[in-house]
């Protein structure tokens, strides 16, 4: 059994070498090359990008083109591994075909007999342009949501949601959908549902906003990149670790691009040094780009002050 793990591993480590020489084969052919020429100059043009989405899945040619030089290779090595990020759960299985600044292309799978046998109660806003196209609809209705972006107040003051008019998906139909301000849910699929999706970042929203279908509210809120999650910890692990010398981290996370990350870096900062962060928070307060930011500075700024003078001047 050993002498068998081990030729299967020798075989693996052979391959590696025509592998690596079958994918760079790819990356210079047609079909990749023309996904990176549809998505130049569109890193921070998200309806231009989205755009570009359309034209090139509107191509019944290309996700098949894409595709055949690895069908070519992994049949003629069952140990050839193509280069796909894959993700599986009990509803969908899927696998990124393209990858660049400006969007991101994916091919899934969705099982019609999952669909069943829980419906979802929530329906996700992901902040981000969506471009679809149904390679096999599998009879299948596109439900659909709308509402607008949330202001002051937090969730108890944020907009319902409301039901659009659904759509019957079609083999080969391409549709658009604007994550910021609508949401969709495949259902009544009869048959498995084939997608090829692209998502836009650019012009994407920093949070993913989670909805009630039953009653339209808002249920909960998320990070729409990890990124910001991991720079959130990380600043929860100095302030723990009372590191006060990590002030300029926790200064640079106040003046990230995310509203969410910028206030919550200065909660930390303010629980770990009050005093080194105050003159920020005033900052924030007057000038920063996000109302909601501007806001809770303003409501924090006087009690920071207060407690600062106490703390300077005990009674």
């Amino acid at each position: 059994m050993n002498d068998v793990t081990e030729a299967v591993r020798a075989a693996i480590v052979a391959a590696r070498g025509p592998g690596r020489v079958a994918i760079d084969r790819w990356c210079a052919g047609a079909a990749f090359q023309a996904a990176r020429s549809a998505f130049a100059d569109c890193e921070d043009a998200p309806e231009r990008a989205a755009d570009a989405a359309e034209r090139l899945l509107a191509d019944p040619g290309w996700a098949e083109a894409m595709l055949a030089p690895l069908v070519e290779a992994l049949a003629a090595d069952p140990l050839f591994e193509p280069p796909f990020k894959v993700h599986r759960d009990a509803l969908r299985t899927g696998a990124v075909l393209f990858d660049c600044p400006a969007a991101s292309i994916a091919a899934s799978v969705t099982n019609a007999a999952a669909l069943t046998v829980r419906p979802p109660a929530t329906i996700v806003f992901t902040g981000r342009i969506a471009v679809t196209r149904t390679v096999k609809a599998g009879g299948a209705r596109l439900r659909r949501w709308r509402t607008e972006a949330p202001g002051l107040g937090g969730a108890a003051h944020a907009p319902r949601c409301t039901p659009m008019a659904p759509i019957a998906l079609r083999d080969g139909g391409v549709h658009r959908i604007d994550g910021r301000t609508q949401a969709q849910l495949v259902s009544d699929a009869e048959s498995d549902v084939v997608t090829i999706v692209a998502t836009i970042r650019a012009g994407a929203m920093p949070l993913m906003r989670e909805y009630s279908i039953a009653g339209g509210a808002l249920v909960r809120v998320a990070d729409a990149d990890d990124r910001p999650s991991r720079t959130e910890m990380l600043l929860r692990f100095l302030r723990a670790a009372g590191r006060t010398d990590a002030g300029g981290c926790f200064a640079e996370a106040t003046h990230a691009p995310g509203f969410h990350l910028r206030w919550a870096a200065m909660r930390e900062w303010l629980a770990l040094d009050a005093a080194a962060a105050a003159p920020r928070l005033a900052e924030m307060a007057r000038g920063d780009l996000e109302a909601e930011v501007r806001e809770a500075a303003s409501r924090m700024l006087p009690i920071v002050e207060r407690r600062l003078a106490e703390a300077r001047c005990p009674a």
